[in-house]
């Protein structure tokens, strides 16, 4: 396994926050994650006027929102209706987590956000493998898939993404851990507002992915195909998506 450098992927967008190529992760095998397939970020939302036009000339025809129904509504998309791209949203999240009362926020009060990516698995698997679905459909252009800050439900979709792959469990949890870094200037002003005990979820903490490894190793013996199989895939399609990994 060659060493592992997440600076390599980060691709620069203006303001916008945690944008990177998910190729160039080293794979079992003496593999590589292909380049310029698929690229995680944060919102579009976030950013300069022109980030849809970047993103379009880089070549991007596909965009995956893994946000809220509402937080769509709330932030809007400038993906969403443009004409050019193929928009999906398939939420990662089942409610606002803009207000207090949520029940995931009010998780979190008491939980780490490990914690949460593990009921998402749980229960969210159909909203996955619908997800992944995406990825394996469509193969013209470049596919951006996203969240709010590109960490937590993007993360977790990279980490499944990475594990189809044959990446090392260890390189997937520096490729999580590095989105704090590489949003923080945008995250930082949050926490600084934001009450002592959600802070934590603004960070990207390494015990997060661990947690979540952690369960598909004792749920699943460590095979993340014997998961999504249980989301309700094929095993024709984990080839095919793999395909599109290599």
């Amino acid at each position: 396994m060659t060493q592992y450098n997440p600076d390599s992927q980060r691709l620069y967008f203006h303001d916008m926050i945690n944008v990177r190529d998910l190729g160039g992760m080293p794979l079992s095998g003496g593999k590589t994650f292909a380049k310029d397939r698929f690229i995680r970020s944060g919102s579009p939302s976030i950013g300069s006027d022109d980030i849809h036009e970047l993103l379009i000339a880089h070549g991007v025809r596909t965009v995956v929102d893994l946000r809220s129904k509402s937080e769509v509504a709330h932030y809007g998309n400038p993906f969403r209706d443009d004409g050019v791209t193929k928009f999906y949203n398939i939420p990662l999240f089942v409610g606002d987590p803009d207000a207090k009362t949520d029940p995931t926020m009010m998780f979190l009060r008491t939980h780490l956000l490990g914690d949460f990516y593990v009921v998402m698995l749980k229960e969210l698997g159909p909203a996955i493998a619908e997800v992944l679905r995406v990825f394996i459909r469509e193969t013209d252009g470049k596919i951006l898939f996203h969240c709010a800050h590109g960490k937590d439900r993007t993360g977790v979709i990279a980490a499944i993404m990475y594990l189809i792959a044959g990446a090392d469990k260890e390189d997937i949890v520096t490729n999580y851990k590095v989105s704090y870094e590489y949003a923080r200037h945008f995250l930082d002003p949050l926490i600084e507002v934001k009450e002592e005990q959600m802070r934590h979820t603004l960070r990207s903490d390494e015990i997060n992915m661990r947690i979540m490894l952690k369960y598909i190793d004792e749920a699943y013996g460590g095979d993340i195909r014997k998961y999504l199989r249980h989301t309700g895939m094929s095993e024709t399609e984990l080839d095919t998506l793999y395909k599109r990994c290599i």
